[in-house]
């Protein structure tokens, strides 16, 4: 407490500090979402198996609207790219310096649950489990890793494409939703696989959206390609915090070649409503689903990929956001609240990684002491089951937090900001190879079949290929190549 009291103490006063709320609001959205809505049953083999209850509680497709949170990460994540790719330009370091750093709060908390759940799978092999048996454990615990795919196939691209958005503004996020509906045209008329580029074109667009709330919250607001005034500041060195700098008035600017985003109430209200009108239009009378979560059968899918009617709603969810905005500051000013906050983030990433692994283990104990109640998913009985069963899984991601959590709460900042002369190429080869490498392998776990005979519970190319490109990228951070 004492050192979150600390931590807060060194909060700069023109910190963004409603975007860590975000953070730490989305996060315990989506594990508990999770958990709310599995449920459990038993197979013909006489196994535990999980599976997502939504399919049969029609009811609640609409509130997805609300718990697919997917899009504040990206909005959240765009806004602290852009202000530390800032920062650490202003200590004189280069983007591949940059990439590293955010490669090791990404790659470290990651890398422990890959290894932990390869080790145990391997434990499991020894002890006489079949691979059957093995793989279905890691797939349901490597769920979470999807979204780690998306973000680190958007994460390289933002040197360029927020330089993009300094010459173009708000025009690249509405190209990119063009783009994103041209996809949902070719995958409504003909395969499914024209489509594909919306993975990174959706979540693309919502992160440029990030970069303009960082240039609004600046105070840049003058057409995208005219010249500005970075403003510097030091870094403040908060274990969850990416360095905003001081705000910098130079005047209003307005339409779709502004690099800021508008802020006010009345924007903030257009968005909320005309968002909600036009995602009620396509999923009602239009073609896509009302479920922003991905049920099986479903053609045009909303979330993987990214639809046209998820970014609507996304736009509603910005809206609402903007709205809350001022109340959420007075509150965050307070010490307690902030220094929650703080917490949080400081082991946000750790508690979305391992919070399906609390259930594997919850399962698996009462499994073992014949105590796992298995009521059918949207019966009053599974109804009532869901408090006890959300507080034991608090206790167990609880645990897993205090053990795992340290990796990434004690995660620096790499020493090399710049590569040197001459080397500067292949330091950047490498490290865009290490990112493919880890992209690749999170796709090919994520793309394995549940029930695939893997003797180590990850599919073999997928865990070397991670296990390359994190060790690569782990070398680059300390130095290697960097030194004569």
């Amino acid at each position: 407490m004492r050192r979150l009291a600390r931590l807060a103490a060194r909060t700069p006063p023109d910190r963004e500090r409603y975007l860590d709320l975000l953070r730490a609001l989305a996060i315990i959205l989506v594990v508990l979402g999770h958990w709310a809505i599995a449920a459990v049953e038993y197979d013909d083999n006489g196994r535990p198996d999980g599976h997502s209850a939504l399919t049969t509680i029609p009811w609640a497709y609409p509130l997805t609207w609300a718990v697919q949170v997917m899009p504040v990460f990206f909005l959240v994540g765009g806004y602290a790219n852009a202000a530390s790719l800032a920062a650490h330009r202003r200590r004189g370091g280069d983007a591949i310096g940059w990439l590293l750093g955010r490669s090791a709060r990404l790659l470290r908390p990651t890398s422990a649950l890959v290894l932990v759940l390869a080790g145990g799978a391997l434990v499991a092999r020894l002890a006489g489990a079949q691979p059957d048996e093995v793989r279905p454990i890691v797939w349901f615990a490597t769920i979470p890793l999807w979204f780690l795919a998306a973000y680190l196939a958007v994460l390289p691209l933002t040197p360029v494409m927020y330089a993009l958005h300094r010459r173009l503004g708000l025009l690249v996020p509405l190209a990119l939703t063009l783009l994103v509906a041209a996809g949902d045209l070719g995958r409504a008329l003909g395969p499914a696989g024209l489509a594909l580029p919306n993975y990174l074109l959706g979540w693309l667009a919502v992160h440029q959206v990030g970069f303009a709330w960082y240039d609004a919250h600046r105070g840049h607001c003058h057409p995208a390609g005219r010249p500005a005034t970075e403003v510097s500041r030091t870094d403040d060195g908060h274990a969850a915090v990416d360095g905003d700098p001081a705000p910098n008035d130079t005047g209003p600017a307005t339409g779709v070649r502004t690099r800021c985003l508008p802020m006010s109430r009345r924007a903030a209200s257009l968005m909320l409503l005309g968002g909600l009108a036009v995602a009620a239009l396509l999923t009602g009378p239009g073609p896509y689903p009302v479920s922003m979560i991905n049920l099986p059968g479903q053609r045009l899918a909303n979330a993987a990929p990214p639809s046209v009617a998820l970014l609507a709603v996304a736009t509603a969810q910005l809206g609402l956001i903007l709205l809350l905005r001022e109340p959420a500051h007075r509150w965050l000013r307070r010490s307690r609240p902030w220094q929650l906050v703080i917490g949080v983030n400081s082991v946000v990433l750790t508690v979305f990684l391992w919070h399906l692994s609390a259930a594997v283990l919850l399962v698996g104990a009462l499994h073992g002491l014949g105590l796992l109640p298995t009521p059918q998913a949207g019966t009053a009985a599974w109804l009532a089951w869901r408090l006890p069963w959300v507080l034991m899984l608090a206790v167990v991601l609880a645990v897993l937090v205090a053990i795992f959590g340290p990796i990434e709460a004690s995660t620096s900042r790499p020493r090399h900001l710049r590569s040197p002369t001459g080397r500067a190429g292949v330091r950047a080869v490498l490290t865009v190879a290490g990112f493919a490498a880890v992209g690749y392998a999170l796709v090919v776990n994520a793309t394995t079949a549940k029930t695939a005979p893997e003797p180590l519970g990850w599919p073999v190319p997928a865990l070397v290929a991670y296990l390359a490109g994190a060790g690569t990228l782990r070398l680059l951070r300390a130095g290697w190549g960097s030194r004569g």
